[in-house]
């Protein structure tokens, strides 16, 4: 309906594609949150969109986290500082080396800190 269309349209999140007669966008969880809000998404779509959610929550969680130990075990001799680690564990997150349920250490072959 053309209100939908213009409230998607005021989120300079996708745009009118004359060929396919579709709007079209990058499918990040911003985008996804504000149309789950408005519609009902497909499972698949849905799906993706819990995955996002959770790897975000993940991300945020570790962010504050005051005392971090690493998933696995970095591949650096040296020891870590907390903020070398934290950062470590995010992005072992968002690209998916480790799941946002795994705990922490689980799989380590020795200890790291600083």
């Amino acid at each position: 309906d053309n209100i939908q269309y213009q409230v998607i349209r005021s989120w300079q999140k996708m745009v009118w594609d004359r060929k396919t007669k579709m709007l079209r966008g990058t499918a990040d969880l911003e985008l996804l949150d504000k149309l789950a809000d408005m519609v009902r998404l497909p499972p698949n779509i849905e799906a993706r969109r819990t995955r996002l959610r959770a790897i975000q929550d993940a991300v945020d969680r570790e962010r504050v986290n005051p005392s971090p130990v690493a998933f696995f075990r970095p591949p650096v001799k040296a020891s870590l500082y907390q903020h070398q680690i934290r950062g470590y564990d995010m992005c072992l997150l968002v690209f998916g080396w480790a799941t946002p349920t795994m705990p922490a250490g689980s799989n380590q072959g020795g200890k790291t800190g600083g």
